[in-house]
């Protein structure tokens, strides 16, 4: 695994806000097979850049600051266009607070070294033993989490979309549209969408969930109508690119014909239900069918569709094909 790698140049970006107590630590476990380290130092108020500064003397360790915080996802993006520009292969992505047990690293890297993926994540829900460290809300809300994004990511064969510890190839990551990525908490899940996009190979690595006493800044109550909101327009954006703009399919017919039926006959049905409630008349035997045929007729294309959007999941690597200027951004 070391010998594959070892003809790749590896890069690690490190995000930090509040996590003074734990960033010495985090860039001390970095392997030897990382050649570049970035540290992000986000307008820390705890000062972790310059903690590092003062007192790792790493020389693969860059330290940039944001003189104003951009959130996680605009610090990633600091570090990503700063590994890019010192010519880095691949580009791992971890937390400063310790959670992340950076031996793993290899593990993130050597399906993109070996052209299975262009983008790699972890995944803490493969082992079940490992959950009890989990808290409980928080299998919760990966489990929501985890269905919304794969109706709008499209990767249907994913899990724990919100994992932080990730790795991507140098020639998908620099077509990415780094001004139009959320650079907040939806970061992780909007990346997801964009790569999708581009229809990029995306594979889980089984990792342990870890929890201590790290506080996390991620308060649900604040950002679950944001979430709802931005996953609702990536899958009307995704279901835009994929089924109508780059290409047709069945699945489009299917989308075409299915949602239509489904909203006639529930809006017929209603009509009829108000109108029989009304005038205390039930409905004929053919309103009730002119209503419910379309409803069945809907559903079975809608779950038709979805079981050839979840067959459609990009299955093979691209970072190989991709040429400087062969593929547009989309907005």
């Amino acid at each position: 695994m070391y010998d594959a790698a070892q003809h790749h140049r590896i890069a690690v970006v490190i995000p930090c806000f509040r996590v003074a107590k734990h960033i010495l630590g985090v860039c001390q476990s970095i392997p030897e097979i990382v050649e570049l380290i970035y540290v992000v130092d986000d307008a820390c108020p705890e000062r972790s850049g310059q903690i590092v500064l003062e007192n790792a003397t790493d020389p693969r360790l860059k330290v940039l600051f944001h003189e104003q915080n951009q959130g996680v996802g605009g610090a990633v993006m600091s570090g990503y266009q700063a590994a890019l520009d010192d010519g880095a292969d691949i580009i791992v992505k971890i937390d400063g607070d310790g959670q992340m047990d950076a031996s793993l690293i290899q593990y993130f890297v050597q399906p993109i070294v070996s052209g299975l993926a262009d983008y790699t994540k972890g995944n803490r829900f493969y082992d079940l033993a490992s959950l009890k460290s989990m808290p409980r809300i928080r299998i919760f809300g990966n489990a929501v989490l985890s269905l919304l994004n794969k109706l709008s990511s499209g990767y249907w064969t994913i899990f724990d979309p919100t994992n932080g510890y990730t790795a991507v190839h140098a020639n998908v990551c620099r077509r990415l549209p780094f001004s139009k990525i959320s650079s907040r908490y939806f970061f992780e899940t909007d990346m997801l969408f964009r790569l999708n996009t581009l229809r990029a190979m995306v594979m889980d690595i089984p990792m342990d969930a870890h929890y201590e006493t790290e506080i996390s800044n991620l308060k649900v109550s604040h950002i679950a109508g944001e979430f709802l909101v931005k996953h609702v327009r990536n899958f009307c954006k995704r279901i835009g690119y994929n089924y109508f703009l780059r290409d047709m399919s069945i699945g489009s017919i299917e989308l075409l014909f299915g949602v239509p039926m489904m909203l006639f006959g529930v809006l017929f049905g209603l009509h009829g239900w108000i109108l029989s409630s009304q005038t205390l008349v039930l409905a004929t035997a053919g309103t009730v069918m002119i209503a419910a045929m379309p409803i069945l007729l809907g559903m079975q294309l809608i779950l038709s569709f979805i079981g050839h959007d979840i067959a459609s999941v990009p299955r093979h690597a691209i970072h190989r094909l991709l040429q400087s200027n062969s593929i547009k951004h989309l907005s």
